[in-house]
Protein backbone atom coordinates (compact mmCIF):
# COMPACT_ATOMS: atom_id res chain seq x y z
CA UNK A 1 0.00 0.00 0.00
CA UNK A 2 1.71 3.43 -0.80
CA UNK A 3 1.22 5.84 2.07
CA UNK A 4 0.21 9.60 1.52
CA UNK A 5 3.61 11.43 0.87
CA UNK A 6 4.74 15.36 0.84
CA UNK A 7 3.65 18.18 -1.00
CA UNK A 8 6.27 21.44 -0.92
CA UNK A 9 4.90 23.60 -3.80
CA UNK A 10 2.25 25.80 -3.73
CA UNK A 11 1.16 24.81 -7.53
CA UNK A 12 1.40 20.90 -6.67
CA UNK A 13 -2.25 21.37 -4.80
CA UNK A 14 -4.72 20.77 -6.95
CA UNK A 15 -7.66 21.89 -4.63
CA UNK A 16 -6.30 25.12 -5.31
CA UNK A 17 -7.87 27.70 -7.40
CA UNK A 18 -5.23 29.56 -9.98
CA UNK A 19 -6.26 32.78 -8.59
CA UNK A 20 -5.38 31.41 -4.48
CA UNK A 21 -2.39 29.78 -6.07
CA UNK A 22 -0.48 33.12 -7.24
CA UNK A 23 -1.62 34.99 -3.83
CA UNK A 24 -0.29 32.41 -2.10
CA UNK A 25 3.07 32.14 -4.15
CA UNK A 26 4.24 35.26 -2.92
CA UNK A 27 4.00 34.18 0.64
CA UNK A 28 5.76 31.00 -0.47
CA UNK A 29 8.95 33.12 -1.54
CA UNK A 30 9.29 33.82 1.93
CA UNK A 31 7.97 31.44 3.95
CA UNK A 32 8.42 27.90 3.14
CA UNK A 33 5.28 25.69 2.10
CA UNK A 34 5.31 21.97 3.51
CA UNK A 35 2.85 19.73 3.95
CA UNK A 36 1.78 15.92 3.73
CA UNK A 37 -1.00 14.96 1.55
CA UNK A 38 -2.39 13.46 4.52
CA UNK A 39 -3.05 16.53 6.49
CA UNK A 40 -4.40 17.97 3.46
CA UNK A 41 -6.96 15.22 2.70
CA UNK A 42 -8.34 16.96 6.15
CA UNK A 43 -9.68 20.46 4.53
CA UNK A 44 -12.59 21.70 3.92
CA UNK A 45 -11.57 22.70 0.95
CA UNK A 46 -15.30 24.88 0.79
CA UNK A 47 -14.32 26.50 3.67
CA UNK A 48 -12.47 29.32 3.06
CA UNK A 49 -11.77 29.23 7.34
CA UNK A 50 -10.95 25.72 7.68
CA UNK A 51 -9.08 25.45 10.86
CA UNK A 52 -6.69 22.37 9.19
CA UNK A 53 -6.45 25.29 6.44
CA UNK A 54 -5.07 28.02 8.26
CA UNK A 55 -2.71 25.93 10.11
CA UNK A 56 -1.03 24.67 7.49
CA UNK A 57 -2.02 26.78 4.07
CA UNK A 58 0.13 30.46 3.45
CA UNK A 59 -2.09 33.54 4.17
CA UNK A 60 -1.01 36.94 3.17
CA UNK A 61 -1.36 38.24 6.56
CA UNK A 62 1.89 36.52 6.99
CA UNK A 63 3.69 39.63 5.04
CA UNK A 64 2.55 42.23 7.58
CA UNK A 65 5.96 43.54 9.30
CA UNK A 66 5.36 42.04 13.37
CA UNK A 67 7.54 40.17 15.55
CA UNK A 68 11.10 39.00 15.29
CA UNK A 69 12.20 35.67 14.32
CA UNK A 70 13.85 34.58 17.45
CA UNK A 71 11.30 36.13 19.84
CA UNK A 72 12.22 34.28 22.76
CA UNK A 73 15.67 34.45 22.23
CA UNK A 74 17.00 31.25 21.79
CA UNK A 75 20.67 31.90 20.91
CA UNK A 76 21.12 33.47 23.98
CA UNK A 77 20.66 30.12 25.63
CA UNK A 78 23.36 27.85 23.16
CA UNK A 79 25.94 26.43 24.46
CA UNK A 80 26.67 24.17 21.34
CA UNK A 81 25.60 24.14 18.27
CA UNK A 82 22.01 22.38 18.43
CA UNK A 83 21.88 22.83 22.38
CA UNK A 84 20.64 24.58 24.39
CA UNK A 85 20.59 25.23 28.03
CA UNK A 86 18.07 27.80 29.57
CA UNK A 87 16.82 25.89 32.48
CA UNK A 88 18.90 24.11 35.02
CA UNK A 89 16.91 20.88 34.83
CA UNK A 90 16.28 20.79 30.98
CA UNK A 91 18.49 20.72 28.00
CA UNK A 92 17.17 20.99 24.70
CA UNK A 93 18.44 19.35 21.55
CA UNK A 94 17.37 20.27 17.77
CA UNK A 95 18.41 16.90 15.96
CA UNK A 96 16.62 17.98 12.99
CA UNK A 97 15.65 20.58 10.53
CA UNK A 98 12.67 19.39 8.65
CA UNK A 99 9.00 19.00 9.92
CA UNK A 100 6.20 17.13 8.38
CA UNK A 101 4.50 20.14 7.77
CA UNK A 102 5.36 23.59 8.46
CA UNK A 103 2.80 25.43 11.16
CA UNK A 104 2.38 28.68 9.89
CA UNK A 105 2.42 30.18 13.27
CA UNK A 106 5.82 28.42 13.52
CA UNK A 107 8.48 30.57 16.40
CA UNK A 108 11.25 28.50 14.43
CA UNK A 109 10.28 29.48 11.19
CA UNK A 110 13.54 31.00 11.09
CA UNK A 111 15.04 27.50 10.79
CA UNK A 112 13.09 27.09 7.50
CA UNK A 113 14.36 29.96 5.59
CA UNK A 114 17.47 29.29 4.46
CA UNK A 115 19.61 30.77 6.97
CA UNK A 116 22.51 29.06 8.70
CA UNK A 117 21.60 25.15 10.06
CA UNK A 118 20.86 25.55 14.21
CA UNK A 119 20.65 21.34 14.48
CA UNK A 120 23.37 19.71 16.44
CA UNK A 121 26.72 19.32 14.91
CA UNK A 122 28.57 17.26 16.63
CA UNK A 123 26.52 14.34 19.05
CA UNK A 124 29.92 13.18 20.79
CA UNK A 125 30.52 16.75 22.40
CA UNK A 126 26.80 17.18 22.99
CA UNK A 127 26.48 13.78 24.64
CA UNK A 128 29.94 15.25 26.75
CA UNK A 129 28.15 18.66 27.84
CA UNK A 130 25.19 16.81 28.79
CA UNK A 131 27.56 13.89 31.20
CA UNK A 132 29.31 17.10 32.93
CA UNK A 133 25.97 18.80 34.33
CA UNK A 134 24.72 16.44 36.37
CA UNK A 135 21.57 18.77 37.15
CA UNK A 136 20.03 18.21 33.89
CA UNK A 137 17.47 15.41 34.26
CA UNK A 138 15.50 15.63 31.04
CA UNK A 139 16.47 16.36 27.62
CA UNK A 140 13.93 17.61 24.67
CA UNK A 141 14.41 16.54 21.25
CA UNK A 142 13.09 19.35 18.67
CA UNK A 143 14.21 20.70 15.80
CA UNK A 144 12.17 20.69 12.96
CA UNK A 145 10.57 17.45 13.91
CA UNK A 146 12.74 14.85 15.25
CA UNK A 147 10.78 12.10 13.78
CA UNK A 148 11.41 13.24 10.23
CA UNK A 149 14.91 11.57 11.27
CA UNK A 150 14.77 7.78 10.17
CA UNK A 151 14.85 5.73 13.19
CA UNK A 152 18.08 4.50 12.34
CA UNK A 153 19.32 7.89 13.30
CA UNK A 154 17.34 8.89 15.97
CA UNK A 155 18.16 5.61 17.94
CA UNK A 156 21.78 6.65 18.58
CA UNK A 157 20.69 9.81 20.12
CA UNK A 158 18.07 8.44 22.30
CA UNK A 159 20.64 5.05 23.17
CA UNK A 160 23.68 7.58 24.09
CA UNK A 161 21.46 9.82 26.38
CA UNK A 162 19.91 6.62 28.25
CA UNK A 163 23.39 5.64 28.93
CA UNK A 164 23.89 9.41 30.82
CA UNK A 165 22.66 8.10 34.17
CA UNK A 166 21.36 11.38 35.52
CA UNK A 167 18.95 12.04 32.62
CA UNK A 168 16.01 10.84 33.40
CA UNK A 169 13.27 12.00 31.08
CA UNK A 170 13.91 12.14 27.52
CA UNK A 171 10.95 13.96 25.44
CA UNK A 172 10.39 13.59 21.31
CA UNK A 173 8.75 16.96 20.48
CA UNK A 174 6.61 16.12 17.56
CA UNK A 175 3.52 16.93 15.33
CA UNK A 176 3.72 13.99 13.37
CA UNK A 177 1.08 12.36 15.35
CA UNK A 178 -0.84 14.95 13.79
CA UNK A 179 0.50 15.69 10.43
CA UNK A 180 1.37 12.48 9.36
CA UNK A 181 0.86 9.04 11.70
CA UNK A 182 1.35 6.61 9.14
CA UNK A 183 5.25 7.69 10.03
CA UNK A 184 4.09 5.36 13.30
CA UNK A 185 1.84 2.71 12.57
CA UNK A 186 4.01 1.87 9.40
CA UNK A 187 7.99 2.12 11.26
CA UNK A 188 7.60 -1.07 13.65
CA UNK A 189 11.34 0.16 14.69
CA UNK A 190 10.41 3.04 16.35
CA UNK A 191 7.80 1.27 18.71
CA UNK A 192 10.40 -0.86 19.34
CA UNK A 193 13.08 1.65 20.54
CA UNK A 194 10.68 3.31 22.56
CA UNK A 195 9.65 0.14 23.92
CA UNK A 196 13.36 -0.50 24.78
CA UNK A 197 14.51 3.11 26.24
CA UNK A 198 11.09 3.55 27.75
CA UNK A 199 11.70 2.38 30.77
CA UNK A 200 9.50 2.03 34.11
CA UNK A 201 12.19 4.15 36.27
CA UNK A 202 12.65 6.62 33.01
CA UNK A 203 10.29 7.33 30.55
CA UNK A 204 9.81 8.28 26.98
CA UNK A 205 7.57 11.34 26.53
CA UNK A 206 6.24 12.40 23.17
CA UNK A 207 5.18 15.86 22.99
CA UNK A 208 2.72 16.07 20.54
CA UNK A 209 1.30 19.11 18.89
CA UNK A 210 -2.65 18.92 18.34
CA UNK A 211 -3.99 22.38 17.95
CA UNK A 212 -7.89 21.20 16.81
CA UNK A 213 -9.99 18.17 17.63
CA UNK A 214 -10.03 17.84 13.59
CA UNK A 215 -6.49 16.31 13.96
CA UNK A 216 -7.68 13.59 16.22
CA UNK A 217 -8.21 11.45 13.44
CA UNK A 218 -8.87 7.60 13.46
CA UNK A 219 -4.78 7.01 12.18
CA UNK A 220 -3.98 9.95 14.53
CA UNK A 221 -5.63 8.41 17.39
CA UNK A 222 -4.38 4.80 15.97
CA UNK A 223 -0.72 6.21 16.34
CA UNK A 224 -1.03 7.53 20.09
CA UNK A 225 -2.80 4.38 20.84
CA UNK A 226 0.66 2.21 19.19
CA UNK A 227 3.26 4.78 21.00
CA UNK A 228 1.71 4.39 24.17
CA UNK A 229 1.18 0.63 24.45
CA UNK A 230 5.22 0.92 23.63
CA UNK A 231 5.40 2.37 26.72
CA UNK A 232 5.15 6.47 25.28
CA UNK A 233 3.97 9.08 27.77
CA UNK A 234 1.94 11.53 24.94
CA UNK A 235 1.71 14.78 26.85
CA UNK A 236 -0.06 17.99 24.23
CA UNK A 237 0.94 21.28 24.12
CA UNK A 238 -0.22 23.96 21.81
CA UNK A 239 -0.49 27.83 21.17
CA UNK A 240 -3.74 29.53 21.40
CA UNK A 241 -4.41 30.12 17.81
CA UNK A 242 -6.94 33.14 16.55
CA UNK A 243 -9.49 31.15 13.57
CA UNK A 244 -8.03 27.85 15.34
CA UNK A 245 -8.79 26.89 18.92
CA UNK A 246 -9.92 30.28 20.14
CA UNK A 247 -13.23 28.90 20.35
CA UNK A 248 -14.17 27.99 24.24
CA UNK A 249 -16.01 25.17 22.74
CA UNK A 250 -13.30 24.03 20.41
CA UNK A 251 -10.99 24.01 22.99
CA UNK A 252 -12.35 22.34 25.57
CA UNK A 253 -13.83 19.77 23.19
CA UNK A 254 -9.68 19.32 21.99
CA UNK A 255 -8.83 19.60 25.66
CA UNK A 256 -11.24 16.86 26.90
CA UNK A 257 -10.58 14.18 23.38
CA UNK A 258 -6.72 14.64 24.18
CA UNK A 259 -7.55 13.65 27.76
CA UNK A 260 -10.07 10.90 26.62
CA UNK A 261 -7.16 9.60 24.38
CA UNK A 262 -5.10 9.13 27.16
CA UNK A 263 -2.64 12.72 25.83
CA UNK A 264 -2.19 14.81 28.76
CA UNK A 265 -3.41 18.31 27.94
CA UNK A 266 0.52 19.69 29.23
CA UNK A 267 0.60 24.06 28.20
CA UNK A 268 -1.67 26.24 26.04
CA UNK A 269 1.11 28.58 24.72
CA UNK A 270 0.35 32.52 24.25
CA UNK A 271 1.22 33.05 20.49
CA UNK A 272 4.73 33.90 20.70
CA UNK A 273 5.68 37.38 18.79
CA UNK A 274 6.70 35.94 15.98
CA UNK A 275 7.63 37.51 12.06
CA UNK A 276 4.49 36.70 10.36
CA UNK A 277 1.98 35.52 13.64
CA UNK A 278 0.08 38.61 13.97
CA UNK A 279 -2.94 37.25 12.78
CA UNK A 280 -2.67 34.68 14.75
CA UNK A 281 -2.15 36.36 18.35
CA UNK A 282 -4.68 36.13 20.88
CA UNK A 283 -4.35 39.30 23.21
CA UNK A 284 -3.59 37.08 26.60
CA UNK A 285 -6.20 38.57 29.26
CA UNK A 286 -8.98 36.94 26.20
CA UNK A 287 -6.76 33.98 25.62
CA UNK A 288 -7.10 33.72 29.40
CA UNK A 289 -10.87 33.97 29.57
CA UNK A 290 -11.76 31.46 26.57
CA UNK A 291 -9.23 28.92 28.36
CA UNK A 292 -11.16 29.36 31.52
CA UNK A 293 -14.62 28.96 30.02
CA UNK A 294 -13.01 25.79 27.55
CA UNK A 295 -12.34 24.33 31.14
CA UNK A 296 -15.27 24.65 32.72
CA UNK A 297 -16.51 21.98 30.18
CA UNK A 298 -14.33 19.64 30.78
CA UNK A 299 -13.46 17.13 33.61
CA UNK A 300 -10.55 17.72 35.92
CA UNK A 301 -8.06 15.57 33.81
CA UNK A 302 -8.77 17.89 30.88
CA UNK A 303 -7.85 20.90 32.98
CA UNK A 304 -4.23 20.15 34.08
CA UNK A 305 -3.32 22.58 31.09
CA UNK A 306 -1.60 25.52 32.09
CA UNK A 307 -1.87 28.78 30.14
CA UNK A 308 1.86 29.88 29.77
CA UNK A 309 4.30 32.12 27.87
CA UNK A 310 7.92 31.45 26.75
CA UNK A 311 8.99 34.18 27.09
CA UNK A 312 13.19 35.13 26.88
CA UNK A 313 13.21 35.38 30.99
CA UNK A 314 11.53 31.70 31.68
CA UNK A 315 7.64 30.60 31.20
CA UNK A 316 4.84 32.61 32.61
CA UNK A 317 2.38 30.70 33.98
CA UNK A 318 -1.04 33.23 33.09
CA UNK A 319 -2.83 32.21 36.61
CA UNK A 320 -5.64 35.18 37.18
CA UNK A 321 -7.50 38.37 36.08
CA UNK A 322 -9.72 40.32 38.03
CA UNK A 323 -11.28 43.61 37.16
CA UNK A 324 -8.22 45.38 37.34
CA UNK A 325 -5.13 42.89 37.55
CA UNK A 326 -3.54 40.49 35.87
CA UNK A 327 -1.42 37.85 37.50
CA UNK A 328 1.42 36.04 36.30
CA UNK A 329 4.19 33.88 38.34
CA UNK A 330 7.24 32.30 36.88
CA UNK A 331 6.72 28.88 36.68
CA UNK A 332 9.76 28.15 35.01
CA UNK A 333 12.93 31.08 34.48
CA UNK A 334 16.35 31.46 33.28
CA UNK A 335 17.20 32.75 36.39
CA UNK A 336 16.55 30.58 38.87
CA UNK A 337 16.00 32.81 41.52
CA UNK A 338 12.94 34.01 39.93
CA UNK A 339 11.14 30.68 39.94
CA UNK A 340 7.59 31.20 41.10
CA UNK A 341 7.85 34.84 41.51
CA UNK A 342 4.40 36.30 41.22
CA UNK A 343 3.81 39.41 39.37
CA UNK A 344 1.04 41.45 39.44
CA UNK A 345 -0.11 43.95 36.51
CA UNK A 346 -2.52 46.24 35.94
CA UNK A 347 -4.88 44.88 33.11
CA UNK A 348 -4.08 45.63 29.08
CA UNK A 349 -6.81 44.26 26.78
CA UNK A 350 -4.80 44.78 24.00
CA UNK A 351 -1.47 43.06 25.46
CA UNK A 352 0.15 39.82 23.61
CA UNK A 353 3.49 39.42 24.96
CA UNK A 354 4.93 40.64 28.46
CA UNK A 355 6.73 43.79 27.61
CA UNK A 356 3.20 45.10 26.74
CA UNK A 357 2.37 45.53 30.40
CA UNK A 358 5.23 47.42 31.23
CA UNK A 359 6.02 47.07 35.30
CA UNK A 360 4.50 45.17 37.26
CA UNK A 361 2.31 46.80 40.24
CA UNK A 362 3.88 44.40 42.28
CA UNK A 363 5.74 41.44 42.48
CA UNK A 364 7.05 38.94 45.23
CA UNK A 365 9.59 36.52 45.70
CA UNK A 366 8.51 32.66 47.59
CA UNK A 367 9.91 32.03 51.05
CA UNK A 368 12.14 29.06 49.69
CA UNK A 369 13.40 31.19 47.56
CA UNK A 370 14.61 34.41 50.06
Amino acid sequence: MTRPGYITKIDDIKELSEDDATILRKVEEKFPFRASEYYLSLIDWEDKNDPIRRIILPEPDELDNWGDLDPSTESDNTVLPGVQHKYGPTALMLVSDVCGGICRFCFRKRIFMGTESETVQNLSDDIEYIKKHPEISNILLSGGDPLMLATSRLEPIVRKLREIDHVKIIRIGSKMPAYNPYRIIDDPSLLEMIEKYSTKDKRIYIMTHFNHPKELTEVALEAIDLLTKAGAKPTNQTPILRGINDDPKVLGELLSNLAAAGVAPYYLFQCRPTIGNQHFSVPIEEAYQILEEAKSQCSGLAKRVKFAMSHKTGKIEIIATDDKYTYMKYHQAADKNNIGKLMVFNKNPDAKWLEDYGDPVSESTPDYLK
